[in-house]
């Protein structure tokens, strides 16, 4: 009988250490469905702002009201290290796709928000739970589970700015479609339940839970440093994935021009995505960071003095390097805090999502002030501060 009890602990043991690919790339394909719908919003904007006659703040506020239900990730991952959450992640493509696509019938400013708004609590559900689902089943190789979900997300807003610049160069000046858009989310849903009824929502627990205000003290060495380079990465980010439409539509673009260029940033950030978080894996997610800290700066600022075609293939440049370290975080995050994989999880995604809201709004600021041009080069060069916050990262636990 021991060596029958035995026998199973080693299977149950190495079969938590294996990479299944399936259901990992089940749920990256949720995360790319759902993020397509999220997708919208950028490349809707520079009609939103024609339409409704907005500054560029309250362009960017938009993004706020989409962002702002991420504070309750925290309160989400918690819940999630108790109790399943799995049906709630199954609905989000479904609920996000219908909020999302009723955007271009929105009357005024006010239901704009308000969609926004119920599209980002469902997306804070998926954000908080289903990465510690698909880390759960990526075993030891945590990265590389993290670069699955960051492909589906790059791929999802590679494909939102591509069917709104398709829908908008058959109705240029008719929003009025865009309901229709929404079925595709409830499809995925339904398969999404098929694909995942008999996956486990929640960890097993081996020992005693820990309560969340000491799991919370117990992140502190990690949350300080990383809370530093999410903030810088914020300017980043807000400049290449909210403001670069509005960037070339101010210096001459057509809107299904500037939206396709989200979509090229988006494709190499795939690419990055899944080499990022298979690289730190290898070589350490410090390792990664570092690069992806410095050699971003170089590549926006080249692409601010290029024109032309040659814009293009440095913006491939930049996604590959610039999107590469998400899932290095991700599963930095998740590695530190493993008896509250779901918490630390929410906790980041809050953070990250609440630091980016309020760096939407400043770089918005910046755009109306100095122009967009100028705002770009500040977030450039904002990046190099994190580098000094990299060795006060904690090292990888194996």
């Amino acid at each position: 009988m021991p060596a029958e009890v035995d026998a199973i602990v080693a299977g149950r043991s190495a079969e938590a250490e294996q990479f299944h690919t399936d259901r990992v790339a089940t749920i990256s394909a949720g995360h790319a469905v759902h993020d397509t719908y999220t997708a919208f919003l950028p490349p809707l904007l520079p009609a939103f702002v024609e339409s409704m006659s907005l500054s560029n703040t309250q362009a960017g506020l938009l993004t706020v009201f989409n962002q702002a239900p991420s504070l309750l990730q925290p309160v989400i991952g918690y819940v999630a290290d108790r109790a399943s959450l799995r049906y709630l992640v199954i609905l989000t493509p479904a609920v996000s796709a219908t909020a999302m696509s009723l955007l271009g019938i929105a009357p005024s400013y006010a239901v704009l928000a308000m969609l926004l708004m119920v599209a980002g609590l469902s997306s804070s559900v998926l954000h908080a739970v289903a990465p510690v689902i698909a880390g759960r089943m990526s075993g030891t190789k945590l990265g590389r589970g993290m670069g699955f979900w960051m492909v589906g997300g790059e791929l999802g807003r590679t494909l939102g700015p591509m069917i709104i610049a398709a829908y908008l160069a058959i109705w240029p000046d008719d929003l009025s479609h865009t309901p229709w858009l929404m079925f595709g989310g409830w499809v995925a849903s339904v398969l999404l339940f098929v694909r995942l009824r008999d996956v486990e929502g929640r960890p097993s627990h081996t020992g005693q839970e820990i309560p969340w205000k000491k799991a919370l003290r117990m992140m502190g060495p990690l949350l300080v440093p990383l809370s530093g380079i999410i903030l810088v990465r914020a300017f980043m980010s807000a400049a290449l994935t909210t403001y670069l439409p509005i960037l070339l539509a101010d210096e001459g673009a057509a809107l299904w021009l500037a939206s396709i260029s989200l979509s090229v940033l988006e494709v190499a950030g795939m690419a990055g995505a899944l080499f990022g978080g298979s690289l730190s894996d290898r070589f350490g997610r410090r390792a990664v960071l570092f690069v992806s800290l410095l050699a971003t700066p170089f590549l926006m600022l080249l692409f601010l003095v290029a024109s032309g075609w040659v814009r293009f293939p440095l913006l491939l440049a930049v996604g590959f390097v610039a999107l590469s370290v998400t899932p290095v975080i991700m599963a930095l995050v998740q590695e530190s805090c493993p008896e509250n994989r779901a918490l630390a999880n929410g906790t980041y995604m809050s953070l990250s999502f609440l630091l980016r809201s309020g760096v939407v709004v400043v770089v918005g600021a910046m755009g109306d002030a100095w122009g967009m041009r100028m705002a770009f080069l500040v977030c450039a060069l904002v990046l190099l501060l994190g580098l000094p916050l990299l060795p006060l990262l904690p090292k990888r636990k194996r």
